[in-house]
């Protein structure tokens, strides 16, 4: 054991790390590999010049490459880079936020999907105006534009970072040079383009996130030493305290993982928009069961690099000793220290990232180009399939442009994770709440529905806001003791006075319970309990509208059908598919 520390002393010491010449080659190759995939299905294997081909592949879409899309969607950059460091720093509560995609699976295959496939929902933002108003509609489908707008330069950034982190190169230069590259393909091969790249990015972040962490559980001794180290340092213990302050529990994983994924993977267009692309229901189905396995595996893999990371640093923290900087550089520097002897290894870990990036950026502006455009857009013009995709292409380019300016506010986030589920935490639950009323209680009326979403989401918002700042949540405790007496230059005096010392902090003064320190990992639940209970209370107490007096079964999830009563109606129409028919009679 002596040795392996000797070793990692040596490593902090005095490595300097940088990209080789094969490295950007490698990345290079990558970035080559996605913009050519976008010429092909731009020029080459062009299909109609229609909104259906553009956005859903004309529903021909096959399910093994839509099942990996759907992975490489939820292995964003996101959870590359600050899960590994979520397990690090905080220990191993986060999986189960992993672990209930068990139950995931089944309530989208058995009560969510199958009523967009009855209804032939390829907008499932359509569904709540059919079951509700058209109120209810506008309300998510702004919410889904706001969350998305701020979400989109932080799924860019964060690879961004990791490069700059290994190269020196400037963060916001290589943050504009991959985003051209995503509008590109993106903007001109459309959801075929989204999803063959998806596949390609995939092969490569499987292969990147099991090498590391397989070399780095080798470099340590085996998988024994790695869980004997994370077992004394406190990483393994399961948190089953229901505390609603605490910031990381089982419990609070588990629901707003629980929440979070059902509201992104069955709820949210980018996904549903590929999801419906299939043929038939049947198909939707197994790519979901082949998602969810994909998805628990190489999740798996990812939290298990962070507790590899962990035992790999337990007694000289490079964030201690001011090597790095911050907790979501912690990965790139682990790879750069376990695979960066290897020949383009590191290039190959840097591509890992920047296709979860590019997968996940894709997916997102290709589905906004299309909400906008339906929803805000094609209303007040003279619609036209050729029309509509010039100006989807033309949004997609000005997402792209947003994206490279909106890095410079993401450099400011202290933890990217945080962050994360407290914009999610916000909407996830509307979401979440308001489709599940529709689809499993009868009795909720289109303005129950509107109130209790409104409700949810300014509840959440004024939480999230008034927290801002206010909840610091102190890092597991982590040891200096084996660190060398001589770091590298970039090490601060101050630092130096912290070797040889525990790093340790000190708990916040309480002053009684307050709404504002809830951890943001209970978010997404509280939104979606809040969206349930209001929403089925309103509906005994406000009347419905006239033209929800009666409701259409194929809008109830198939789910409930045979246990409830109702009384059954014509199926709405939208107004536009309503004129649209008028006019052609």
């Amino acid at each position: 054991m002596s040795a392996l520390l000797n070793a990692t002393a040596q490593t902090l010491a005095g490595s300097h790390f940088t990209f080789q010449m094969t490295d950007y080659i490698v990345f290079t190759f990558m970035l080559s590999i996605s913009a050519g995939i976008g010429v092909y299905f731009g020029f080459f294997a062009k299909g109609d010049d229609t909104t259906e081909e553009y956005l859903m592949g004309g529903k021909r879409m096959k399910t093994l490459p839509i099942a990996i899309s759907l992975v490489a969607s939820q292995l964003s950059a996101i959870s590359i880079m600050t899960i590994p460091s979520e397990m690090f720093a905080f220990g191993m509560n986060w999986y189960f936020a992993v672990l209930i995609m068990v139950l995931i699976v089944p309530v989208l295959n058995y009560v969510i999907i199958p009523v967009f496939y009855n209804n032939d929902i390829t907008n499932c933002y359509e569904y709540l105006e059919l079951r509700f108003n058209s109120a209810t509609r506008k309300l998510q489908t702004f919410w889904f534009v706001i969350n998305i707008f701020l979400m989109l330069p932080i799924f860019i950034f964060l690879p961004a970072l990791a490069f700059a982190q290994v190269t020196g190169f400037n963060v916001h230069i290589i943050n504009t040079i991959v985003c051209s590259i995503c509008i590109f393909y993106t903007m001109i091969g459309g959801i075929k383009a989204v999803v063959w790249t998806d596949v390609v990015q995939a092969g490569i972040m499987v292969f990147s996130v099991v090498l590391v962490g397989f070399l780095g559980a080798r470099r340590l001794g085996g998988l024994g030493e790695v869980w004997r180290i994370a077992g004394e340092g406190g990483r393994l213990d399961v948190n089953f305290t229901f505390d609603l302050t605490t910031r990381i529990t089982m419990w609070n994983a588990a629901a707003s993982g629980f929440v979070s994924w059902t509201s992104y993977v069955g709820l949210h267009q980018s996904c549903v928009q590929r999801i419906v692309a299939l043929p038939s229901l049947g198909h939707a189905r197994r790519a979901i069961v082949l998602f969810g396995i994909g998805f628990l595996l190489i999740m798996s893999f990812n939290c298990f690099t962070g507790i590899v990371m962990y035992a790999r640093y337990h007694d000289c923290d490079p964030l201690a000793v001011g090597l790095v900087s911050k907790l979501d550089k912690m990965v790139p520097y682990f790879v750069q220290d376990i695979m960066g002897h290897l020949t383009g290894m590191p290039g190959v870990f840097i591509s890992c990232v920047f296709s979860a990036a590019l997968s996940t950026l894709s997916a997102s502006i290709n589905s906004l180009g299309g909400i906008v455009y339906f929803d805000y857009i094609k209303p007040h013009i003279h619609h036209t399939e050729h029309k509509a995709n010039v100006i989807m292409k033309i949004f997609v380019f000005l997402a792209g442009i947003y994206c490279i300016f909106g890095g410079i506010i993401v450099e400011k986030f202290s933890s990217i994770l945080q962050m994360v589920f407290s914009i999610g935490g916000i909407g996830f639950g509307s979401v979440c709440g308001v489709f599940l009323l529709g689809m499993l209680v009868p009795r909720v009326h289109g303005r129950a529905a509107l109130a209790a979403s409104a409700l949810s989401i300014v509840c959440m918002a004024i939480i999230m806001v008034g927290s801002w700042g206010r909840n610091q949540y102190p890092a597991m405790p982590i040891s200096t003791d084996n660190c060398p007496t001589t770091l590298n230059a970039t090490t601060t005096a101050s630092t130096l006075l912290n070797l040889n010392a525990t790093v340790t902090v000190k708990d916040l003064p309480t002053s009684g319970f307050s709404i504002f320190d809830i951890s943001f990992n209970w978010y997404a639940a509280i939104g979606f309990v809040l969206t349930l209970v209001s929403g089925t209370v309103l509906s005994y107490v406000l009347s419905p509208a006239a033209d929800q007096v009666k409701l259409n079964p194929n809008l109830l999830s198939p789910a409930i059908k045979y246990f409830v009563e109702y009384e059954q109606a014509p199926m709405y129409e939208l107004p536009e598919l309503r004129k649209e028919k008028q006019q052609q009679s």
